[in-house]
Parts: structure tokens; C-alpha cells; sequence
């Protein structure tokens, strides 16, 4: 028996011997027949309460109630004789009763007795408290004094006879009119002859009860209506029973219907994908040995349709004191969608958008993978092949960067086809393109795929609708020794493959220590380029031009001369293509121009006498592409007071038909300014009679090759007089340059050419050089 029931039959007997009691000491008849009437009632209503333990009232045991009803009646009883003078109550008959008085008023329980009629004859502080009431406010009151507006009309004694015991859930008023909901259990009192005397009815305020019930209905409604509502399936797991709950949508993502999913545990982890399940099997024991805070997997399940679909796993485990799991649950969510876009953004990652073939970042990976296998096997080699499409900006330029693009993918295709299956083509960026060669015998290999390449680079190809011809610069590196790292050995393909554009395009080189020592240095030469313009290292030089008619000078052209602190003097041929190729030239080019027009126009205001003196200063390709370039020189020469017309720019042939017409209107706009502009090398490029005549210059320099044939090679004289002709008659000055010898001076005047320039007359010399052959001159000039 529970303790609640030990409790009840202690009362119980406790009720019999106050009955006893008052049967011995009570001496009429009468009087004796009530006690032991209520002493048959307790023990007839005993025995089969010994074998009923149901839940009555605020959770109390149906016998509890029972000795309620009776220890109630008891004191109801005692009130009947206090009223009587011959009623005598001994001191432990009294003593009895107060003990039993002092249980039922401290219930918790409200608990009311009323006769036949429904006049309240007992009531406990409890029931009048929850009422609003006092005790003796209620004394002699109708028991419908709690009762709401339209209550049922009372029963009748008839009625009450009728009936043992009845409870019901209804609404009681309070003293205020407030209105609480209630759970009133009556039972009806008999004497001893089983005649209704009275009925109690106990009462309990179910307020917070049906608010916890509202509670929890509406919690268990949000529950099934967030489970049917929910994308995400739920399981639950009881780990007493080793039955899993799944729910509908559980099911119904595997593509099940309610009935075909069982139970167990293994419904779930037999449908996991074997390479997944031992990875979900030690997760979830992770988490029931409480070594992870939650439980949360990513994994692959196998659908109706014995398709796979990712899904991902959570849960949390409910512990006990102890902290011993029962139960984990937790929910699973499709995430196919988000595994294919991470599978996407990582293909994009490492592969190349417009080609698809790998990018730099899959080569390097690779490449790391190949040198880990080289550093395992020294038999083990292989090759990088730097591929560099050749005129590809052409391509760019002329057709558009759509046209390129075609252009670039049927280039990967044909690559692809160059290599075995095992080898990679990947795509660096741009028009580079970078081979891997997997597992070769030896450097031949590799030079074998190079000409393949080259060959497959021979046929045309067609971009909207035209031929477009192309070809490739190769540089090969082979694996020597432990390769150092991926980008180690790209760059040394790199390398090769610039020596290979350097060497006139459409080739391959293989690279070799000397190349890397090389660029080294032009990475030095480089550095102290930078630091030479900053720290002004550089000064210039005038190489005289001389009118051949007078034999005067006529003018200089400055030079460049760059004094490095530690190599001493660096020739021009080894730092200027560095400049232009690195963009310093710009710099270069405009320090160079604003020291010789302000050296000009020193010797200007110094020799008056020399009214033809000029300067001219040479211009690269990028010089000439910069933006603002004639308004820069209009601001140099502003700068230093020097007339336009004294300063010439010598831009070479070749520089100029690289983009005819945009040069074509610089040299305009210069011209408009009143700077002279000379072609240098004239002869040695496709400059024709079209483009002589389209731009406005006003000197033609004759290539030092033809000079230096004069008088040797008749095909040389023909050559310079046909040029000294051609200027003649378009209004054109000619220079001839590289003159070394009197011969060459001879024939040139013979053939009438205005200027000359040449070691014959002076080397380059530095500005009081310079300015000492104008002090001769003008003296000379001032003795006439």
C-alpha cells in the first residue's frame, strides 16, 4: 500500500476507537445508537476500500475521501450535543474529537456539510477562504450561496436518497461575484438504519489545474500542427524502449507512407548510406555518452526509390538526475539543395567558368600531390607545360572579347586532345594555359606534347564565322631533385616560356638554371631601377646632329645614361625595354623631357648667335599612350620658356604603325603645338607612302644599317637616296645617323641630305661637353 493509504487507515481505526470510546461512555440507548452507527458505516465502507486505490480529489485516494466524509461527520455529530444540557463528553472523548477537528480544518480541501434541506451545518476555513467568506458567515446559509447564476435547482431528500456519492466540474460564485472554476465531490451521510442524514461535499478550485491543462492541450496542438506543418521529419528516440517515433514527414521525405516506416532504430541507420553509417553510429553515441553537447550529422539516406538524398541530423538527449539519457530527439532536414550548390561553388572554386577546365588553385593542389609522390619515389617525374597564346589581344581588340572567348574554348579543346587521359589542362587566366604531365620517362616526353600542341595550333579556327590563326610560346619544366613547391615550378615554366616569346613566339624552351638566374637578376635590375628614379641616378647625354651643308651643329639629341652606385654605368639596351615593359618609362620619360628642354633653353639664352639650335627627345609606345600627353608637354615647355619649335620628338617606325591611326592624331596635336616629330629608324618597318603622307611630321631618321652600307653596297645608296628623295618632296628634313667615317659624310652630301649624326662629328657627351662645342661654334660664328 502507498503511504497516503497507511495515512488513511490510521485515521480510519483512529475514527473506530473514538467510536468505542463513546459507546462506553454515552449511557442511553439512544445516544449510543449514533456512534456506533457511524462505527458500522466506517467499517462496512473499509472493506472494500482496502481494495480500491483510485485517485479522487486534488489527487488524494478514494479512501482518503471516505475517512474526509467520516472524520466530518464525526465533528458534525459532536456539534448535536453541545446544544443538549444532559450531554456529557469525557475528557478524552473530547480530546478525540479536537484532534479530529484539527485535521479536517487545516485540509487544504474545502470541505462543507449540509442537511437534508441544503442549510450549511459545517463548513472547514478552507472552503470559506476560497470563497471570501468566514465560517460563521456560512453557518445556516443556503448551500446555493456558491452557486452561479442558473444553477441546477437543488435535489431533493428523495433525490439524495437515491444517490451515494457524485462529483461533477462546475463554476462557484465568490462573496466579490467572481467566478472560479471548481471540482465539488459530494456523499451522502445515512444513519445507522441507512437513512440519509446530510451530504458532504468537498471542493476544490481547479483554476490553476485547467490553466496547466489549457496549457498544455494548446502546447500539444502547437506540437502536432507544428509537426505536420514542418519541413524538417522528427524522431524521437526512447532509449528504455529502443522504439523511435518518426513522424509523417519523416517518413514522407524517404518517400514512405505512415504504415511502411517500423519502430526500431535500425529503420533509420539501414537506409544510411555505408560509407556514412559509422559516421552517424559514433556521433549518436557521442552525444548519449554526453562527450558532445548535441548531436548533429550530415549524412546520405537511401529513398523508396533506392535513390540517395543528403539529409542532415539533430537531436539532444533528455537526462536524468544522474545524468543518464532516456531519450534524444531532434529533427532531419533535406539539405540535397544545399550540398548541390556547395558542390557547384566548389567546382567554381576550383575550375575555370568559361573553359571548365581546372584553375590555379586545382594545379596547385595537384601540383603539391605530385611532388609529395616525387619526394616517395626519386624514379617518379613529371612536367609543367606554361602555355601563352600568341597575338591573342589582336584577337581581343579587333573581334571583341565574345570572339576571344570562342577563341579560348576551342584552344582548351584542342589541348585537351594534345595529352593522355591522366595528364591536366588547366586555365591560369586570360590566354594562359598550364599542362601538368603526369608520370613521363624523361624531358622528351615533354617536348613531344609541346609540338603536338604547336601543330594543333597550325589549323584555324572559326570565330563568327571568319579564320583566325593563332600560335602558342611554351615554357617546360621538369621535375629536378625535391621540387621546392607548386609555385616554384610554375615559375620556372613561366620563365621558359618568356625566353620562348623572347626568342620570336610560336616555340617552346626548356627551362634551365640560367634562366632563373637571369630573371633573378632582371628582378634585381628592377628593384634598382625603381630606386634609381628616386634617387635620381640617371643624367643625360647630347649626341650632336650636324648640318652636313655648313658642318655646324644644328642640334642634340638627349640621351639617357643611368650611373648605378654599385654596377657603375648600365647601358641603356639592358634598362630601357625593362622600363618600358614595367610602365617606369612614363616616369623616366618625363624627368627626361623637363631636364632637356630646361637644358635648352639655358644655351638658347646663352648663344643668341645659334637661332637653329634644337633638341630632340625619344618616345616610347607607352609614353605616347598616355593620357594627357601633349598637354604635359605644352606645361614643360611653358615651364622652362622654350619655343616649341626648338624641341623634337623621335618616335621609332615601328612604334608609330602599331596604331596608326590613334598616333596619327597625337602627332597632329603636337604639330598644332608646334613640336616637330621625327621618325626614328625610318626604313626598317612597313611605314608607306600612305601613312608618310597622312602624318604631319617634319623630320625622316635614316636606320644606321643603310648609313653603314654606304659606298660597299650599291642596294645601301639606292636605298638612303631614294628616301633623301621621297622627304624632299613631301617637305620632309632627313638626318642620316650612325655616320663613322668621311665616305659615308661624302655620299650623304652628294646625295643631298641635310643633317647627319654620328661618331664622326662626336660621341655623346654630358651638358658642359655640350655646351663647350656651342662656345666654339659661336665664337666662331661671331668672328664672320
Amino acid at each position: 500500500m502507498t503511504p497516503i493509504l497507511y495515512v488513511s487507515l490510521a485515521l480510519l481505526l483512529a475514527a473506530a476507537a473514538w467510536s468505542v470510546a463513546l459507546l462506553a461512555t454515552r449511557g442511553d440507548g439512544h445516544s449510543r445508537l449514533v456512534p456506533l452507527g457511524l462505527l458500522l458505516l466506517a467499517l462496512g465502507q473499509l472493506a472494500p476500500l482496502l481494495l480500491h486505490t483510485g485517485t479522487g480529489v486534488a489527487g488524494l485516494p478514494a479512501l482518503s475521501l471516505s475517512i474526509v466524509t467520516l472524520l466530518t461527520v464525526a465533528l458534525w455529530y459532536r456539534s448535536v450535543p453541545r446544544h443538549r444540557p444532559d450531554a456529557i463528553t469525557p475528557p478524552e472523548v473530547d480530546v478525540a474529537f479536537r484532534r479530529l477537528e484539527k485535521a479536517v480544518e487545516n485540509m487544504q480541501l474545502g470541505v462543507t456539510v449540509s442537511d437534508l434541506t441544503g442549510r450549511i451545518v459545517y463548513v472547514n476555513p478552507a472552503d470559506a477562504a476560497m470563497h471570501g467568506y468566514s465560517v460563521d458567515d456560512l453557518i445556516g446559509q443556503d448551500v446555493r450561496i456558491f452557486a452561479a447564476q442558473g444553477a441546477e435547482r437543488p435535489m431533493t431528500p428523495q433525490e439524495i436518497g437515491h444517490i451515494t456519492t457524485w462529483q461533477r466540474e462546475t463554476v462557484n460564485v465568490r462573496q466579490d461575484g467572481t467566478l472560479f472554476p471548481v471540482h465539488l465531490m459530494s456523499d451522502v451521510v445515512r444513519d445507522a438504519g441507512g437513512e440519509p442524514i446530510g451530504v458532504v461535499t468537498t471542493c476544490e478550485d481547479i483554476t490553476q489545474r485547467q490553466m496547466a491543462e489549457r496549457a498544455l492541450r494548446e502546447s500539444q496542438e502547437r506540437h502536432a500542427l507544428a509537426a505536420r506543418g514542418a519541413n524538417d521529419g522528427l524522431w524521437d528516440w526512447n532509449l528504455a524502449t529502443d522504439e523511435v517515433y518518426y513522424s509523417a514527414r519523416w517518413k514522407a521525405m524517404l518517400g514512405y507512407g505512415e504504415a511502411e516506416i517500423g519502430r526500431g532504430l535500425d529503420a533509420w541507420l539501414d537506409r544510411v548510406h555505408p560509407d556514412d553509417v559509422d559516421r552517424l553510429k559514433a556521433d549518436l553515441t557521442a552525444h548519449r555518452e554526453d562527450r558532445s553537447p548535441r548531436f548533429e550529422n550530415e549524412h546520405r539516406i537511401r529513398l523508396k526509390e533506392q535513390t540517395y538524398r543528403w539529409v542532415l541530423a539533430r537531436g539532444i538527449a533528455e537526462r536524468d538526475p544522474q545524468g543518464k539519457p532516456y531519450r534524444i530527439a531532434g529533427s532531419l532536414t533535406d539539405i540535397s539543395q544545399h550540398k548541390a550548390l556547395q558542390e557547384q561553388l566548389a567546382r567554381e572554386a576550383l575550375h575555370d567558368t568559361l573553359t571548365g577546365l581546372p584553375n590555379r588553385a586545382f594545379l596547385s593542389d595537384l601540383l603539391q600531390r605530385a611532388m609529395g609522390r616525387r619526394k616517395r619515389q626519386k624514379d617518379y617525374v613529371f612536367a609543367v607545360l606554361f602555355v601563352d597564346l600568341d597575338r591573342f589581344k589582336v584577337v581581343n581588340d579587333s573581334l571583341g572579347h565574345a570572339a576571344g572567348d570562342q577563341m579560348l574554348i576551342e584552344v582548351a579543346r584542342r589541348l585537351g586532345d594534345c595529352v593522355r587521359p591522366g595528364d591536366l589542362v588547366a586555365r591560369l587566366g586570360g590566354d594562359e594555359f598550364c599542362i601538368l604531365l603526369d608520370d613521363i620517362k624523361d624531358s622528351s616526353d615533354s617536348t613531344r606534347v609541346a609540338e603536338r600542341i604547336q601543330a594543333a595550333l597550325e589549323t584555324p579556327i572559326r570565330v563568327d564565322g571568319r579564320e583566325v590563326f593563332t600560335s602558342a610560346s611554351i615554357g617546360i619544366a621538369v621535375t629536378e631533385g625535391d621540387p621546392a613547391g607548386p609555385e616554384l615550378l610554375l615559375r620556372n615554366a613561366d620563365t621558359a616560356m618568356y625566353r620562348a616569346k623572347a626568342h620570336g613566339k610560336a616555340r617552346f624552351e626548356m627551362f634551365d638554371r640560367g634562366m632563373h638566374e637571369r630573371a633573378v637578376a632582371l628582378l634585381q635590375l628592377e628593384t634598382d631601377l625603381r630606386q634609381g628614379l628616386d634617387q635620381k641616378q640617371f643624367r643625360l647625354v647630347y649626341h650632336s646632329v650636324v648640318a652636313l651643308k655648313t658642318q655646324q651643329i644644328a642640334g642634340f639629341e638627349a640621351l639617357v645614361r643611368w650611373e648605378h652606385p654599385e654596377r657603375g654605368l648600365v647601358s641603356p639596351a639592358e634598362f630601357l625595354p625593362l622600363a618600358e615593359e614595367t610602365g617606369l618609362i612614363v616616369p623616366l620619360g618625363r624627368w627626361v623631357l623637363g631636364q632637356a628642354c630646361r637644358q635648352m633653353s639655358q644655351w638658347v639664352e646663352r648663344f643668341p648667335n645659334l637661332p637653329d639650335l634644337s633638341v630632340s627627345v625619344n618616345f616610347s609606345a607607352k609614353q605616347l599612350r598616355q593620357r594627357g600627353l601633349v598637354d604635359h608637354v605644352a606645361e614643360v615647355l611653358h615651364e622652362h620658356g622654350l619655343e616649341p619649335g626648338r624641341l623634337k620628338l623621335e618616335i621609332a617606325e615601328s612604334v608609330l604603325m602599331d596604331d596608326p591611326d590613334v598616333h596619327a592624331e597625337v602627332v597632329r596635336q603636337l604639330g598644332d603645338l608646334g613640336v616637330q616629330v621625327q621618325v626614328d629608324d625610318f626604313g626598317t618597318g612597313s611605314f608607306s607612302l600612305t601613312y608618310l603622307s597622312r602624318f604631319q611630321v617634319g623630320t625622316l631618321k635614316i636606320d644606321r644599317s643603310f648609313v653603314t652600307g654606304l659606298g660597299d653596297r650599291r642596294e645601301n645608296s639606292a636605298v638612303v637616296q631614294a628616301i633623301i628623295t621621297l622627304a624632299r618632296d613631301l617637305g620632309i628634313r632627313v638626318v642620316a645617323e650612325g655616320v663613322e667615317t668621311t665616305q659615308q659624310s661624302d655620299q650623304l652630301i652628294t646625295l643631298r641630305c641635310e643633317d647627319a649624326q654620328g661618331y664622326l662629328y662626336s660621341q655623346p657627351v654630358d651638358a658642359e661637353e655640350a655646351a663647350a662645342l656651342l662656345q666654339q661654334q659661336s665664337r666662331r660664328n661671331g668672328k664672320r
